[in-house]
């Protein structure tokens, strides 16, 4: 690191359980972030504001007005752009070290592969579980460690699957996708603009931890959180046996 860096730094730096080494291994890591929205847009900001090095931003959807109110990656000159282009913009005058790799298109499977395979940690700041699920085989298949975030009306959860150690649960474990569940969707139902700053930010807390390897956090385990009554819940995540993911893969 140069003075410049020591400098910008210097706050985490300070942390016993940082220090130089460990900032050091954010600014050699690759992030991988799909969804540039609601929890993309906070994650995205305090990545890289942490000094990761590379982020690439994945999202095929482009910057609307009723965006605003919680995509805060994004501003009111940027209607129209893509939103990996926009949040790009914004991330390099918050950190103009910080290299950006934009993805303005929905990836496939094959293009999803690769892009899993560049990165040290995955974000999935989706909003729907046909995506989610995808991601999860991905990060599955590859043994990288997934961030999961989740956040409508006042209801917000996040999970950490670490896929580098051997028989953690995944996504598929905790919402087995034959179950169908009901995807709900902020334009028909709303969602409260500080919750997703809220499971976004604590989303880029997990991937630095996992990528400065501090053990503590919330790897195979399930936080939520109900902005209503700020009730706060954790619970510990188990692999289940039969599922179709994660068992095809031990």
């Amino acid at each position: 690191m140069n003075d410049q860096q020591l400098l910008r730094y210097s706050r985490h730096i300070l942390l016993d359980e940082i220090g130089i080494e460990g900032q050091q291994r954010l600014l050699d890591a690759t992030v991988l972030i799909i969804g540039l929205g609601g929890l993309g847009s906070p994650a995205a900001l305090y990545l890289a504001a942490s000094g990761v090095g590379k982020l690439i931003l994945c999202d095929h959807d482009t910057v609307d007005l009723s965006n605003l109110q919680r995509q805060v990656a994004h501003q009111t000159a940027a209607i129209g752009q893509t939103k990996v282009e926009s949040a790009a913009h914004t991330l390099h005058a918050i950190n103009p070290e910080v290299m950006c790799l934009t993805i303005p298109q929905r990836a496939d499977a094959a293009e999803l592969d690769a892009l899993i395979a560049q990165a040290d940690v995955v974000l999935d700041c989706s909003d729907n579980f046909s995506t989610r699920y995808a991601i999860n085989r991905a990060c599955l298949t590859q043994r990288k460690p997934l961030v999961s975030g989740a956040a409508i009306q006042f209801s917000g959860q996040i999970s950490v699957f670490d896929f580098r150690h051997a028989d953690v649960p995944c996504y598929n474990c905790l919402y087995p996708e034959e179950m169908e569940a009901e995807a709900l969707r902020c334009a028909t139902t709303g969602v409260f603009s500080p919750l997703v700053g809220i499971i976004g930010t604590m989303q880029a807390g997990e991937t630095l931890k996992l990528l400065m390897q501090i053990e503590q956090g919330l790897s195979s385990k399930l936080l939520t959180l109900n902005a209503l009554t700020m009730v706060i819940r954790q619970i510990n995540l188990k692999t289940d046996p039969q599922c179709t993911a994660c068992s095809l893969t031990k």
